[in-house]
């Protein structure tokens, strides 16, 4: 697929995805959601291969501002259309959060509406120190959508999300580093070269581990401890008879550095 409302590469097992709508501060669009589709099926579909993380970013002086407000005076909308248009929006919230590689979005300025719930949606979140989050639906008397129920009071706990829906209002990168929505607050200055950083860490690991890690752990506010345990039973079985597995207890027994060692890789 040509991109133009996104900016899709893939480069040293990195892929990268910015939202390229800069003048729009890059609120969604029908083009730019078919776009994120097709990028997403690609990541999805090298993961493990030439994909061993993902970076989501915007263009310009924001995230995403979310929803397209101009676009939304502009035409009628029945209920009817609006429930299957959040269906398909559904869809790609759920390849998004289930994508079986690490997930970062690296967020400056606005991170609004619908782009805050995808921006959260990241497994790490990245924020610079001019970066915020808004759940601005209360302000044109909406609710959140983009899967804002699922992410936000996964991250923050019921009543602040209570509060951060009914309010509406603006969160700094730094309360939202404290409020746990944010995984780090970086400077400004080489913020991209900070998140590839980060990310590239993740190529040293298994990738078939952390797909497994966290597609349990994505379901296990909403599982009983039996059904975990299966899950984990079963997600073990697959990862060690992995070769990624054979090899690294090989090195382990022959006294050789660690193919992911976290603290090492951080350190350079």
């Amino acid at each position: 697929m040509d991109f133009s409302n996104i900016l899709f590469d893939v480069s040293d097992d990195i892929a990268t995805l910015t939202f390229n709508r800069p003048d729009a501060l890059n609120a969604l669009s029908p083009d730019m959601t078919r776009e994120l589709d097709a990028a997403l099926g690609e990541v999805k579909a090298r993961a493990g291969r030439d994909v061993k993380a993902l970076i989501l970013t915007g263009a310009g002086r924001a995230f995403c501002a979310g929803g397209d407000v101009k676009a939304m005076a502009a035409g009628e909308r029945t209920a009817a259309m609006m429930r299957e248009y959040l269906r398909a929006n559904h869809d790609r919230m759920a390849n998004l959060i289930n994508l079986e590689v690490p997930v970062v979005s690296l967020v400056h300025g606005a991170a609004a509406g619908a782009g805050a719930n995808i921006a959260l949606a990241a497994d790490f979140v990245l924020a610079t120190p001019k970066a915020f989050f808004m759940q601005a639906f209360g302000r044109i008397g909406l609710i959140p959508d983009w899967g804002g129920f699922f992410v936000l009071p996964r991250l923050v706990g019921l009543q602040k999300a209570k509060e951060l829906v009914f309010t509406a209002r603006r969160v700094g990168a730094e309360e939202a580093k404290a409020l746990g929505m944010v995984y780090d607050v970086i400077p400004e200055e080489g913020a991209v070269d900070a998140a590839r950083a980060f990310a590239a860490r993740f190529i040293h690991a298994s990738t078939t581990a952390i797909g497994i890690a966290k597609n349990i752990l994505n379901q296990s506010y909403n599982l009983d401890l039996r059904t975990l345990l299966e899950l984990e039973a079963s997600g073990q079985g697959s990862c060690c008879t992995s070769t990624y597995h054979r090899e690294a207890v090989k090195r382990f027994a022959d006294k050789q550095p660690a193919m992911f060692d976290w603290e090492r890789l951080a350190g350079g």
